[in-house]
C-alpha cells in the first residue's frame, strides 16, 4: 500500500471519528462521499524519515494513555502548528498505546518523522491535547 493510500485511509477514519464526536460540520474540501479532498486541503508529506532531529520535536511519555483514562488532560503538543515547506516534525511515542495527532497515528513505542513537502492545512483528532484536536498549517517557503 502506498503512503498516499495509507494517508487517505487514515484521513477518512479521522473524518469519521470527528463526525461521530461532534466535529465541525464544515464540508469545504470534502467529497460527496464524505472523504476530505487530499489534493486541496492537506499539506504534502514526505516519506517517513530516520529518527534524526527535526524542526519540531515532541515526546509522548510513558503513562500518557493511563493519564487520559484517569481524566487528566494532556498538553504534550500545541493545539496548532504553523510551519513551512521543507521543515520536519518528529513525534516520539514512549507510551504503551498509540495516539492520534492530526493526520498521523503514532503507534506505541514508535517514532514518526515527517517532512512537509507542499503547502496546505489540516485539522484532525489529537489524543494528547486537551482540545482533542490538532491544526496543522504548512506555508510555502
Amino acid at each position: 500500500m502506498t503512503f498516499r493510500a495509507t494517508l487517505t485511509m487514515m484521513t477518512a477514519a479521522a473524518a469519521l471519528v470527528l463526525a461521530s464526536c461532534g466535529g465541525s460540520s464544515d464540508t469545504a474540501g470534502v467529497s460527496s462521499a464524505g472523504v476530505p479532498d487530499l489534493e486541496e486541503n492537506l499539506p504534502g508529506f514526505g516519506a517517513v524519515l530516520s529518527d534524526s532531529s527535526a524542526t519540531y520535536e515532541y515526546t509522548i511519555p510513558v503513562g500518557a494513555g493511563d493519564a487520559l483514562d484517569a481524566g487528566e488532560p494532556l498538553s504534550i503538543l500545541p493545539r496548532s502548528l504553523t510551519t513551512t515547506v521543507g521543515q520536519t516534525i518528529r513525534i516520539v511515542n514512549e507510551d504503551t498505546r498509540g495516539h492520534s495527532v492530526g493526520p498521523w497515528f503514532v503507534s506505541a513505542r514508535a517514532t514518526l518523522r515527517q517532512e512537509f513537502t507542499t503547502p496546505g492545512s489540516y485539522e484532525g483528532l489529537c489524543t494528547v491535547h486537551p482540545s482533542g484536536e490538532f491544526i496543522l498549517q504548512v506555508l510555502p517557503r
